[in-house]
């Protein structure tokens, strides 16, 4: 069996109210194995078969449609992948933990999208942003709640859904993961 996460965008924002019991339980009658949340934000642990993330996803939206309503988008990584998304962060040690995330993308970003993205951010504020396998990394200087690089920004430049974490958390879950 492999651990992995699954991290839901938009849960427990924007009016997406869920409780982790319910989310644990939905994963619980999939027969998923070992579920546990972390946090309220929409991370869930579970173990199963070794598989590629990509049916796991498009399975997690499916059952969130379906069972509460809600289309959401999920990014599932297993253990060494969420590790990654600490240690290869190029902001994590630099910037404040709380403020360097990693965006966890349905797909790797085109590079030609992304620097279009750099392009169209230039001069709207500090943040600094490198690309990573299927995610990014940012550096929000000074929090993500006054930026304007926000997510629906990123998601029109680079043509796919993503669903970001700050280090600290990701340190947190990895921990938990191993």
């Amino acid at each position: 069996m492999t651990r992995y996460c699954a991290f839901f965008a938009s849960i427990n924002v924007g009016g997406n109210r869920l409780t982790m019991a319910d989310l644990r339980y939905a994963f619980e009658r999939e027969e998923f194995e070992n579920v546990e949340t972390v946090v309220t934000s929409g991370n869930v642990l579970f173990d199963f078969d070794e598989r590629p993330t990509d049916g796991l996803e498009d399975l997690f939206a499916h059952m969130m449609l379906d069972r509460f309503d809600m289309s959401t988008f999920a990014a599932v990584r297993n253990a060494g992948e969420v590790r990654s998304a600490v240690e290869d962060n190029p902001f994590t040690g630099i910037g404040q933990d709380h403020y360097v995330h990693t965006l966890f993308l349905e797909r790797d970003a085109d590079q030609s999208a992304f620097d279009k993205l750099v392009a169209n951010h230039a001069g709207r504020g500090p943040e600094k942003i490198a690309m990573g396998p299927r995610c990014l990394y940012i550096d929000y200087v000074d929090g993500a709640g006054h930026s304007k690089l926000t997510n629906a920004f990123i998601e029109r430049r680079l043509g796919c859904r993503g669903t970001a974490r700050n280090v600290r958390s990701l340190a947190r879950i990895a921990a938990k993961m191993a």
